[in-house]
């Protein structure tokens, strides 16, 4: 299933919404448009393996793009239009594409990035061209809006977040498969886990360039569902949109539940949210008080998922499952889970380790990086893969994540998790946002740290520094408390929910290399 059939069966059905405009894309016009550009990029001599990239901000054209390279054979990079001209270039060469879509709105970044990518030899850009590039719907129009005589499945090749390092590109072998054989292993998931089908309405209000956002809309589609994108995320905005589009199903991130958490009362209840039955998220592990709140106002609603854009394992968590085992992630319904130390020995229950799934073989590959490929497997069993989290599971199998591997602080030979203090201080009243980073300490080797955003209104000043302290020494042990308070205006974290945790660390070790990549 995918949109051809859909254009046939209800071709003036809404395929994707713009929730800010209203502008709607039918079934018929993403079918006929990603026909279209398939033809391009088939006359242009690109072939199944080849890689085509996407810089656009969420643009309804995204799904055009994104059907046009899977019904080809394609790889399809997305790359995060926050980046620079030399971080997306530096994706933009290694993912080899040779084909750009980008967005007029992105044109001085895009002007750049020819230097990066000698392979590139088509430009593409949409709602107006600037030099370098073709009109995006002027060169599509010249082409038949039909499909190719063979439409072999495509496949993402996504790079991660580079929250710790250079993005590794994830690439998985072609299915070898026809788009139209079957219905993929996301839609599967979404209609045995969630219920998803053609009467979805899926609210995605994350950027697409990310792995969830682009994976669900694609899977809402291929079930023959509507997708409604918000162009950026705002919280009365998603609200409005679920009451507005008569939403059934949503995805988020944890940022998102404590800013929208945050809204007054009277915004909090001003929208008709009756229509909503499914809310998932997934991307960070949710603060046990922040998802206990939502509960409280969305009722039992909340489906929660932890897995990789790697996709070398997946946990899942119902309502019923997280209200009787509070602050899981789920248990595994994608591979075996393996808890081990540093050795690569497994360690018991309750106790925290790397976590690793197991699968009969490595489902991926870091692109044109074996040494990275090498370094997510098991010392022992290259089959079982870690992505760097540290977690534990309970006796019942549920998996409790405790951190990234990278960020733990060891402060007198103790290991201290940030998140355990993250999740305390954002239920403070005044805190917006926080990070809690290990900082140098001439006795203790690292010292614990809160760098907080205070909520808009509120000063931050000693006493805000010194309640905050107090607030966590009420609710932690003693050396698990910050031990010092500072405060930024807005934390580095990116609408995907991700937090650059490694900027702040790194300002304060003296290390001034550090980009956002």
């Amino acid at each position: 299933m995918y949109p051809g059939k859909w254009a046939r069966e209800f071709p003036d059905k809404a395929a994707a919404v713009n929730s800010a405009s209203g502008e709607v894309v039918t079934y018929r016009m993403l079918d006929d448009r990603s026909n279209q550009l398939a033809q391009l990029m088939w006359d242009r001599g690109l072939r199944p393996g080849d890689h085509v990239a996407v810089f656009l901000e969420n643009n309804l054209r995204y799904f055009e793009v994104m059907w046009a390279a899977l019904r080809s054979g394609l790889y399809l990079t997305t790359i995060n239009r926050y980046l620079t001209a030399d971080e997306a270039g530096y994706i933009l060469d290694n993912c080899e594409a040779r084909v750009l879509v980008a967005s007029n709105r992105l044109a001085d970044v895009a002007r750049e990035l020819s230097a990066h990518a000698a392979r590139c030899e088509t430009r593409l850009m949409v709602d107006g061209a600037v030099e370098g590039f073709m009109d995006y719907a002027d060169a599509i129009t010249r082409y038949p809006a039909v499909p190719l005589a063979d439409e072999p499945a495509g496949q993402f090749m996504l790079y991660s977040s580079g929250t710790t390092g250079r993005p590794k590109g994830i690439v998985r072998p072609l299915s070898g498969e026809k788009i139209h054989a079957g219905s993929g292993p996301v839609s599967m998931l979404q209609r045995a886990l969630w219920g998803f089908d053609e009467h979805t309405v899926y609210l995605s209000p994350a950027p697409l360039y990310h792995s969830s956002p682009l994976g669900f809309s694609m899977a809402t589609q291929v079930l023959g569902g509507t997708v409604v994108m918000m162009p950026h995320f705002d919280e009365s905005a998603a609200l409005r949109a679920i009451q507005d589009y008569r939403v059934t199903h949503s995805q988020w991130v944890p940022t998102m539940f404590s800013r929208m958490l945050k809204l007054p009362r009277e915004q909090r209840t001003a929208f008709d949210l009756t229509s909503h039955r499914v809310a998932i998220h997934a991307a960070a592990p949710c603060p046990r008080g922040v998802k206990e709140q939502m509960f409280e106002w969305w009722g039992p609603i909340l489906y929660e998922y932890y897995g990789g854009t790697e996709m070398n394992g997946l946990t899942h968590c119902s309502p019923d499952e997280w209200l009787g085992h509070p602050g899981t992630v789920g248990r595994p319904i994608l591979g075996t889970l393996h808890i081990c130390d540093e050795s690569g020995a497994e360690v018991p229950n309750g106790t925290p380790g790397l976590v690793y799934f197991e699968l009969p073989v490595m489902p991926f590959q870091y692109h044109r990086d074996a040494a990275q490929t090498r370094s997510a497997q098991h010392p022992q069993h290259p089959n079982w893969t870690a992505l760097g989290d540290v977690g534990y599971l309970d006796d019942d199998g549920f998996l409790y994540l405790t951190d990234r591997a990278t960020f733990m602080i060891i402060s007198g030979g103790v290991n201290i998790y940030p998140q355990e203090i993250e999740d305390q201080l954002i239920m403070h009243p005044k805190v917006a946002d926080v990070a809690v980073v290990g900082v140098p300490d001439e006795v203790m080797g690292e010292a614990v740290k809160a760098v907080v955003q205070p909520v808009p209104g509120v000063l931050p000043d000693d006493s805000l520094a010194e309640e905050l302290l107090a607030f966590a020494q009420e609710r932690l042990a003693r050396y698990k408390c910050p031990k010092s308070v500072d405060f930024l205006e807005a934390l580095p974290r990116l609408p995907t929910g991700k937090l650059y945790k490694r900027l702040i660390k790194d300002s304060y070790w003296g290390r001034h290399d550090s980009r956002i990549v």
